[in-house]
């Protein structure tokens, strides 16, 4: 179970369910969370049918979600993640940056959009600020409208 310290964000333990068909980046993105000790990373997942099963069983605070996944795209995975497990926020981080699949993703009750290429630089803020509640677009997506739509 998540444990929660005086609502600090700083402070909280996070639950992460990673969902990307490339096991290389996969483990490359765990790494970016296990060098903070407040992320746990909760589960993995190589496709979208697992993303939702795990999902409904993990019940993470956070899923980080492809959008080209096997089985079932990352958006569908999205918005059966959102039935069965409301209260986990999705970021999704992928490779994908046409201004349509963005719009879609976002329309699908996910809290970000992160593209791979600035996940270095971004993937984190973009985690702090769908945690708070708050919607996040990488910065090459800036000024396209897709953060006045929330």
């Amino acid at each position: 179970m998540t444990k929660q310290v005086q609502g600090d964000l700083g402070q909280v333990s996070v639950r992460i369910l990673l969902v990307d068909d490339s096991e290389p980046f996969r483990n490359l993105t765990a790494k970016i969370f296990q060098k903070n000790p407040k992320f746990q990373i909760a589960g993995v997942a190589a496709d979208g049918e697992q993303a939702v099963q795990k999902a409904q069983e993990l019940k993470p605070d956070l899923i980080v979600l492809d959008i080209g996944l096997p089985k079932l795209g990352g958006i569908e995975a999205a918005r059966q993640i959102r039935a069965v497990s409301p209260d986990s926020k999705i970021l999704f981080f992928t490779g994908n940056d046409f201004p349509q699949i963005v719009r879609e993703a976002l329309e699908a009750g996910t809290g970000g959009y992160v593209i791979k290429v600035d996940g270095a630089a971004e993937l984190l803020a973009a985690v702090e600020a769908v945690l708070r509640g708050e919607r996040y677009v990488s910065k090459r997506l800036a000024g396209r409208g897709f953060l006045e739509d929330k």
